[in-house]
């Protein structure tokens, strides 16, 4: 296992090398440059409301060298830990996302474990009593909570209740320390629609799994010495059964991201996914690039748990 494990680490060395590079030459390939709309923007606050020098602008944000020369620069400074300057903020990058970091977190947590409180239960049920009247709503909710955008839920959700009643969901943060129930009155309706999409998938999976375990010959063996049904279902058919939702969860993880990124900017939380979104918007490619390294860093190392929790779940996996 150690050897696996040394191994695997060391496979993230090349692996981060490639994703910088995608990630600094994809960031400067969307249309419109930083450096333009800086110009634009310095050049509209002078007395002639002209444009200031391109040249010049580029000269102070660093980027009058050749894009390699900017590459090295850039990664030699995440190899130090600088994740670079924002161009408008002017601020370090690192600190900014790290102190945005505690909502989008509080905010998929949130999302995760409704989901999982809703996946489990229904698609266990489901698998247990296929056909019934339940396993038919579960697969219906299933195809609902798929089929509805979470954007489009949200948006509804601040507009109808605000006409309608006259409420709207508090828009400036509470933090959980100050005041923990007002803090989960304001997480828990993007949490719940995000847990929703999420659950729907890890729903279907688990039914499928656990209806092909369900049909293995020990499972019939174990029914067949008299087992309780608790104890079959739990002990020795959604074990095995969870390998192949475990792997979809993993992969969900990272997507919650892109989810937060919407139900941010609907709910006005200032977490990292709205940063994200500014930050696109701006082209300030030090936080755009910054994000997503730590995206990608963080996918990495939860795919490597995610494959030697494998070894857990079925004693006849093994790492060498």
């Amino acid at each position: 296992m150690r050897n696996y494990v040394i191994r695997r680490l060391a496979l993230m060395i090349p692996t981060l090398f490639v994703i910088t590079i995608v990630v600094f030459l994809s960031i400067r390939l969307i249309p419109g440059s930083a450096v333009e709309m800086m110009a634009i923007e310095m050049g509209s606050r002078e007395s002639t409301g002209g444009q200031m020098d391109v040249a010049a602008v580029e000269k102070m944000l660093g980027m009058d060298v050749p894009v390699h020369i900017q590459y090295l620069r850039w990664v030699g400074g995440l190899v130090r830990g600088d994740f670079g300057t924002s161009l408008w903020l002017k601020r370090p990058v690192l600190p900014e996302i790290v102190a945005r970091l505690p909502v989008t977190f509080e905010l998929g947590l949130l999302a995760f474990i409704i989901s999982q409180c809703i996946a489990l239960p229904i698609g266990l049920f489901s698998a247990i009593r296929q056909d019934s009247v339940g396993d038919f709503f579960g697969r219906s909710f299933a195809i609902i909570s798929l089929s509805i955008p979470g954007f489009w839920l949200g948006t509804m959700i601040m507009v109808f209740p605000a006409i309608w009643w006259g409420w709207a969901p508090p828009l400036n943060l509470v933090r959980f320390t100050d005041e923990p129930l007002a803090n989960l009155r304001q997480f828990i309706i993007p949490g719940a629609l995000m847990g929703m999409a999420m659950s729907a998938t890890t729903m279907r999976m688990l039914r499928t799994t656990m209806l092909e375990v369900l049909r293995q010959d020990y499972v019939r063996t174990a029914w067949a010495k008299g087992m309780r049904e608790r104890v079959i279902v739990i002990r020795h058919a959604m074990r095995n059964a969870m390998i192949p939702v475990i792997t979809m969860i993993a992969g969900q993880i990272p997507i919650m991201i892109g989810g937060s990124v919407i139900m941010e900017q609907i709910f006005a939380l200032p977490g990292m996914g709205r940063l994200f979104l500014d930050s696109i918007n701006r082209r300030d490619y030090p936080f755009v690039s910054g994000i997503n390294i730590l995206l990608a860093s963080f996918g990495l190392v939860l795919i490597l748990l995610v494959d030697l929790s494998y070894a857990y779940l079925d004693p006849r996996i093994r790492y060498k």
